[in-house]
């Protein structure tokens, strides 16, 4: 298979640019540069102001690269997990800054490189780090976790409602010999479908192969332990754009944004405050923004993703 371009339009471009608020003059960072798509945008409107975009993955790092060459000084690109964007920046000498972005899908990039073993939809070796320098791959998890683990993930993270039967399956299956490619896990997960859903309820392996993706990078543990300090390293008036695509990380990012919004943690009945938590701003996006009509036609990948945006606010 050919060279995979990172060319598709990123999800809810238009909305996430807008929702930045964007200052000529400010500090940008984002934390899931992929291949450059947020970036460009946001770069194209500075022009005294500094963009840092971060990605672990280093094929993400070179086209990204290569979209922003133009731009040059401008723009600082750091290979890393999100999760360390902030330490990252304080070691350059950055005190704050204001506006991060973070779209949480898997690139297209990723899913149609095969041998990144992202997609149920190619046969290839089972892999799916989006980080190749760490050593946990999803073949690890699929032939060394015990079966009451394996049923925890697909059923906490693939929310599928026949994870237990999945998990016996592929327990069963590996003792028969190692389990290497997405084309065995395909199989053995149709066969613990009931035929009926197979036919009705879409791709039988995507629930489980994207709950395997999510242990294997440590993707909601990551995002939990991001937002508190991301959201405290903006400067006043800078806003927080996230994008996620499925209910587990947008369940997150709603809680901590409305927790950051209204800390406070004494008993309704007190007529004043003496926690001491102070809001650190306000959630600007009430109800998640959702991708148009005409997005959804035009990208099929943004059937489920939603934009939450906070802007910090000192009082």
């Amino acid at each position: 298979m050919g060279e995979v371009q990172f060319s598709h339009k990123s999800v809810l471009l238009d909305e996430t640019i807008e929702g930045l608020n964007i200052r000529p003059d400010g500090i940008y960072v984002d934390g899931t540069l992929g291949g450059g798509g947020h970036a460009y945008h946001v770069v194209k409107q500075l022009k005294d102001g500094h963009f840092y975009g971060v990605d672990q993955d280093a094929a993400a790092i070179n086209a990204a690269g290569e979209r922003l060459s133009e731009f040059g000084d401008k723009v600082t690109i750091i290979r890393d997990n999100y999760c360390n964007a902030v330490s990252r920046l304080k070691e350059s000498g950055v005190t704050g800054v204001d506006g991060i972005v973070l779209d949480l899908g898997v690139s297209s990039y990723q899913l149609d490189t095969v041998e990144r073993g992202f997609s149920y939809k190619y046969d290839t070796d089972l892999d799916m780090r989006m980080d190749q320098r760490q050593s946990l791959s999803a073949k690890e998890i699929v032939n060394e976790y015990s079966e009451m683990d394996l049923f925890r993930i697909i059923r906490d993270y693939g929310e599928d409602q026949f994870a237990k039967n999945i998990a016996k399956h592929i327990v069963r299956a590996r003792s028969e010999g190692v389990i290497s490619t997405t084309g065995q896990l395909n199989e053995i997960i149709k066969a613990a479908i009931p035929m009926k859903m197979r036919i009705n309820g879409g791709h039988p392996s995507k629930r489980t192969f994207q709950a395997i993706r999510i242990e294997c990078n440590h993707e909601l543990d990551v995002l939990k332990e991001s937002l508190d300090g991301m959201i405290d390293f903006l400067n006043d008036g800078g806003r927080f754009c996230i994008i996620t695509f499925h209910s587990l990380e947008d369940r997150i990012v709603k809680s901590a944004f409305r927790k950051n919004e209204n800390p406070c943690t004494c008993p309704t009945h007190f007529p004043v405050c003496v926690c001491g938590n102070a809001s650190k701003g306000k959630v600007i996006t009430r109800k998640p923004i959702i991708p148009t009509d005409k997005e959804l036609e035009e990208n099929k990948r943004s059937k489920s993703a939603k934009l939450r945006i906070f802007e910090k606010k000192t009082v």
